[in-house]
């Protein structure tokens, strides 16, 4: 009985470290990842001015955006 008790543990331990990772990830390094993802598809459609530091794009909804900053946005093509 004493070793399918330390296996249970051992699990329980193993599940609550899974989870401590998985809210880490969503925490701290999800929203970091999605707002990249974001701006990049906004700066690939956006219209800017020269220097491509202040850009206005139309959101999901149709609704107009000003003041992104798309300077740091690669506007070539790498896969060719």
């Amino acid at each position: 009985m004493k070793e399918a008790t330390g296996e249970l543990n051992m699990t329980v331990v193993t599940v609550v470290a899974i989870a401590a990772v998985a809210a880490f990830f969503y925490a701290f390094v999800w929203p970091g990842i999605k707002a990249s993802i974001e701006r990049n598809t906004y700066c690939a459609t956006a219209t800017c001015n020269a220097d491509r530091t202040n850009c206005s794009y139309y959101d999901d909804e149709g609704n107009l955006k000003d003041g992104l900053d798309c300077s740091n946005y690669d506007t070539t093509n790498s896969s060719d």
